[in-house]
């Protein structure tokens, strides 16, 4: 028996061993890859001011919302977001399931924002990109870390590992705009007084911080996690010189990005397609339909699941988060890869130990949606996460077309 026990340590060893060996390896093949890109294309982030935006949760948002601001004010800017990239009037596929692309990307669509005169570049930027080098050579003129909560565990060792990794975007910029409510995000920097040496402007709604304007007051609707994500774009365009009133005055034009808080159907139910794909961002999103849209009764339906060959520690905390809000749920596919969907669902279940919440477990993620709709009534608000903008289902090593948002008009005739 301990034969076995030591055999098996071994081999545990070894397999992690070999992946971090593996991953340094890639780490080098990005650098050697942004290096080339960016002597190709003559270190083109020296010649525009690029914005950085990262976090787990809140990104794709907070690019738009930095985007939209520059564009109504008057400014040349393109970015690079989850959903699309965009120089001037073209628009690029950055990829199935990529936030961040490739250097030789990167760097082309920067250089092409220099050509075509834009002042800015907002990039979304993922700790995976910083960590291996593929935004090497990027110089940020400002940077803005929306929050750090649990994501990614399974490539970084450790919340405080990815926390470093988020806070590096620190270190490449002249101004950088922090979360002051955000705990992860704090600590980090208490641990890592080096970063204080650098312009740090904290925002926040409760903890004592440079930039503290509740939104929600000029939005009644706004939700408290998009509360942080406007007041983080505030800080930012004070910081960058522009007048207050002129950033509030074109907040009231924005509008959210596909799959994000995206109403497929308002009519004797409501339904609702989000990206939420972490356990704080299903808090967040299902507490904020609740607050919104169930103030006087109603039942909220939860659609969701979780990606294979990413982290599994998050999965029973995406239950729990769901049993937290929803009043019934629904565990499904999402993206499994050549994990076995089955395996994935119940991980998820076991969060759900501790509430008395009902869920089922549908596997087919139509067949999931189908149910959601068939048992909702007059009042309630069915929530789809995890896939929001997305247009393909990776099932095993195949890409499937996939959008639940047009699975959602199919099946109610809507288009």
């Amino acid at each position: 028996m301990k034969y076995e026990l030591n055999l098996k340590l071994i081999k545990y060893l070894k397999l992690k061993i070999n992946k971090n060996i593996v991953q340094k390896i890639k780490n080098i093949y990005h650098l050697f890859q942004a290096f080339i890109a960016n002597v190709l294309y003559g270190f083109p982030s020296r010649h525009i001011k690029v914005i950085g935006v990262t976090g787990t949760d809140g990104k794709t948002t907070t690019t738009h919302l930095v985007y939209h601001i520059l564009s109504s004010l008057g400014k040349k800017a393109s970015m690079i977001s989850t959903v699309y990239g965009r120089v001037g009037d073209r628009v690029y596929d950055t990829g199935l399931h990529v936030t961040t692309p490739d250097p030789f990307m990167v760097q082309k669509m920067i250089y092409e924002a220099v050509l075509a005169g834009h002042e800015y570049f907002v990039l979304e930027t993922t700790s995976h990109a910083i960590d291996q080098n593929r935004v090497w050579g990027v110089r940020y003129e400002a940077s803005i870390i929306t929050n750090i909560t649990h994501e990614h565990l399974d490539y970084h060792r450790s919340i405080q590992e990815y926390a470093q990794v988020k806070c590096e975007l620190i270190n490449r910029s002249f101004v950088s705009i922090v979360n002051a409510d955000d705990a992860v995000t704090q600590a980090t920097l208490q641990e890592n007084p080096l970063f204080f040496h650098r312009n740090v402007k904290l925002f926040g709604l409760k903890n004592k911080a440079d930039y503290m304007y509740d939104f929600g007051n000029n939005h009644p609707k706004l939700a408290e996690f998009n509360r942080y994500n406007y007041l983080s774009v505030y800080a930012l365009c004070i910081e960058l010189g522009f007048a207050d009133s002129d950033v509030i005055k074109h907040f009231k034009t924005y509008r959210l990005p596909q799959g994000r808080v995206d109403v497929v159907y308002d009519g004797e139910y409501t339904v609702i397609v989000d990206f939420a794909h972490t356990p704080n961002a299903i808090r967040r999103i299902l507490s904020a339909v609740r607050e919104t849209y169930l103030p006087v009764g109603g039942k909220l339906i939860h659609v969701f699941g979780s990606a294979g060959l990413r982290d599994a520690l998050k999965r029973p905390e995406m239950g729990k988060a769901s049993a937290e809000y929803a009043d019934f749920s629904i565990i499904t596919e999402e993206d499994y890869r050549t994990e076995d969907p089955i395996k994935i669902s119940k991980a998820i279940a076991t969060g759900f130990q501790e509430s008395n919440k009902p869920f089922v477990i549908d596997n087919d993620r139509e067949s999931a949606i189908t149910k959601a709709l068939d048992m909702a009534y007059k009042s309630d608000v069915v929530v789809i996460t995890g896939k929001g903008h997305e247009k393909s289902l990776c099932r095993g090593k195949t890409e499937y077309p996939w959008s639940d948002t047009e699975c959602v008009k199919r099946l109610l005739n809507l288009q």
